[in-house]
């Protein structure tokens, strides 16, 4: 894999109430990622970018929604999230704050 790959990779971090109880109670962080990755890919790309040891990756596609807009239909895109478990007392810091 290169390095311009594994930049593409991962798209944003998805925080959200759910994804910060994850990452509280199992040590996950969870990333939106292009719909083509892979396990391998992601385990890579967190590595070289969060200078961390990642133990696990588990992928989930998400199917988008179907919606109406002024009574058209229309589908929202489908999309793809990893939950990346890192090694214990290792740390990802999306904010950038100190931690406690």
């Amino acid at each position: 894999m290169s390095n311009d790959r594994l930049y593409q990779v991962l798209l944003a971090p998805r925080v959200t109430e759910k994804t910060t109880q994850v990452g509280e109670d199992s040590n996950q962080y969870v990333f939106h990622v292009v719909n083509d990755a892979s396990k391998s890919e992601v385990k890579g790309a967190v590595e070289l970018l969060f200078d961390v040891s990642v133990e696990s990756v588990r992928m989930v596609n998400v199917k988008g929604k179907t919606k109406s807009f002024r009574m058209r239909p229309g589908k929202r895109s489908d999309w793809k999230k990893a939950y990346v478990r890192v090694q214990e007392g290792q740390v990802i810091d999306f904010l950038g704050g100190e931690t406690v």
